[in-house]
């Protein structure tokens, strides 16, 4: 069995193992709820994020997995990064590429107590196909290294 399909079956198994019911908003509402204040919670990867994202006056990015050489990998301190940021009242859109991400961290906060998470269905790929806004992270400036001075 492939590591993809491991965590396939570990992003269902919590989905189905929380308490509250993951509520699953399509691209129109999203844009709504983030234009009423709403939180845009990028669950992708850093290098994903910096590639394109959501254009949102409130915007987060905090990955919910990562890419190794074996595949994609949960977050380990993911849970624990969630809570350091955002309070369980705050109303949160979760997004990723797709979905399938988002829909998987929207169930693990409502299980630890969150209240006002919604995911964002088909993602940032239903984002961009619908002509909403998106935004383009500007590169870290490297500054240039000068030789040392010779005493």
């Amino acid at each position: 069995m492939g590591v993809s399909l491991i965590v396939f079956f570990l992003l269902l198994f919590i989905y189905f193992s929380t308490g509250s019911q993951v509520v699953t908003v399509d691209v129109t509402q999203a844009k709504h709820l983030l234009q009423s204040g709403h939180v845009y919670f990028d669950v992708r990867t850093v290098e994903e994020f910096q590639k394109g994202h959501v254009e949102a006056e409130k915007i987060i990015n905090i990955p919910y997995m990562f890419n190794t050489p074996e595949g994609m990998v949960k977050n380990p301190e993911f849970l624990k990064e969630v809570s350091a940021t955002f309070k369980e009242e705050d109303r949160l859109v979760l997004g990723c590429k797709s979905g399938v991400r988002s829909l998987s961290a929207t169930a693990e906060l409502l299980k630890i107590g969150f209240k006002d998470v919604r995911n964002l269905g088909g993602g940032y790929l239903a984002w961009v196909d619908n002509g909403f806004g998106t935004k383009m992270e500007e590169p870290a400036m490297v500054e240039e290294q000068k030789p040392k001075e010779e005493l």
